[in-house]
């Protein structure tokens, strides 16, 4: 039976943690995801948990640790923020490309500089393509959730990829909310133990972990890598199944919000899910079709069902919490835009990118997104395709309904 209580989503995260008992935590401190080591150090000392934790001098040494823990056949953990992950640049990859099951909780926050700690994605977005897969989360609930479903994900023997679960800073990793926690004896027995075919470490097959791969076999290594993140969608739904037979709470590749009938559409990430809901039933209310596709899945990327999930919408914003520095528009954008190349009919889209370095986003805010939409399907223009919204300069904001009809821009997006 679940248990009522009010936790940050940091705690959530450390509460899960200690629920699985894992066997090494390499910890090394960094804002805002500094509690998760804190609160699970204090595990530690209580005897709640028998986990070697081992505090490290950097993030690199972080994940190198976690690497040769599980390399010897043992579930490693960390958390790591901005310049934290990418610190950990390098050895991100090694963990990858070595096919070790690693769960990393990214506690997301901008990248420097200049510094600042305050949240958008720039730093998980910076490590999408180390071979990792991703998984992000609005609130609390679904932080801890994400990370009981984790280690059953990247374990699968026909994946054995590092997983991040992901949240964003201060927003929900230090704000409190209402949560269901599960049973420490339902928990264990979801997770189950981890029995690695092979390891460096009490296994009859010798193994070697990180060798000079030459060129007659690199490639093949890669490709075996990548097929291996396409495996990973089947394990993410398969083990999302079954966590809603055991505790009822449903999980897929994304969440579609009120987007069956919807004519005006947002793509977005993380936290704001929850803004754009609050917009949306207001909109509803107006007569307005407006939805919203969160994605919680974006490695590996569900192109083809995002891509079916849109198919119907007439435009769309995507909206992204990270800066892509490509001249045309964030990450997730790309992606979503590129899912729907191949569609017979495909919804306008433009990309919207918000948020950066904790800047707000209000319901208002949302709402003017929405307008925007609503504008382009009335002039059938679409107008810019790369917009940047909350900025004090007004130059490539969002234009008011008076104002798009006589914008020059594409008309068969």
């Amino acid at each position: 039976m679940s248990i009522r209580e009010r936790l940050s989503g940091n705690e959530a995260v450390a509460w899960a943690m200690r629920q699985i008992n894992p066997d090494v935590f390499a910890a090394f401190p960094i804002t805002p995801s500094t509690e998760i080591p804190q609160y699970f150090a204090q595990y530690v000392a209580d005897g709640k948990v028998d986990t070697e934790y081992v505090t490290v001098e950097s993030e690199h040494s972080s994940m190198s640790t976690c690497i040769g823990a599980a390399a010897a056949g043992a579930r490693a953990v960390t958390a790591t923020s901005s310049a934290g992950l990418a610190f950990m640049y390098e050895v991100l990859y090694v963990a990858a490309s070595s096919r070790l099951p690693i769960t990393l909780a990214v506690v997301n926050r901008t990248l420097t500089g200049p510094i600042n700690i305050n949240n958008d994605h720039s730093d998980s977005m910076g490590a999408r393509d180390s071979g990792w897969i991703q998984l992000y989360a609005e609130n609390n609930q679904e932080a801890y959730d994400n990370y009981l479903q984790a280690m059953r994900i990247s374990e699968t023997p026909d994946v054995r990829l590092p997983i991040m679960i992901c949240q964003d800073g201060f927003i929900t990793s230090h704000a409190v909310e209402n949560i269901l926690l599960e049973e420490d004896d339902a928990v264990k027995k979801f997770v189950g133990e981890y029995e690695p075919e092979h390891a460096l470490i009490g296994r009859d097959h010798p193994l070697a972990v990180g060798p000079y791969d030459t060129c007659p076999f690199c490639m093949e290594h890669k490709v075996q890598q990548a097929e291996a993140m396409k495996n990973a969608k089947r394990a993410v739904l398969e083990v999302a199944a079954d966590f809603e037979r055991t505790f009822g709470r449903h999980y897929g590749f994304f969440e579609e919000y009120r987007l069956e009938d919807a004519e005006v559409a947002l793509v977005l990430i993380g936290s704001t899910a929850g803004t754009a809901k609050a917009c949306i039933d207001e909109l509803r209310k107006e007569g307005v079709k407006a939805g919203l596709l969160k994605v919680r899945m974006f490695r590996p990327f569900p192109a083809e069902e995002i891509a079916a999930a849109l198919s119907h919408v007439k435009a769309v914003a995507v909206m992204d919490k990270s800066e892509g520095f490509s001249g045309e528009g964030g990450p997730l954008f790309a992606e979503v835009r590129s899912a729907c190349y191949d569609l017979e009919t495909r919804p306008r889209m433009i990309n919207v990118v918000y948020g950066l370095a904790g800047r707000d986003c209000a319901v208002e805010d949302i709402r003017r997104v929405y307008s925007h939409l609503l504008e382009i399907l009335r002039t059938g223009v679409t107008g810019p395709l790369y917009i940047h919204m909350g900025q004090r300069s007004s130059a490539d904001e969002l234009l008011a309904p008076a104002d798009i009809a006589g914008h020059a821009g594409k008309k068969g997006e």
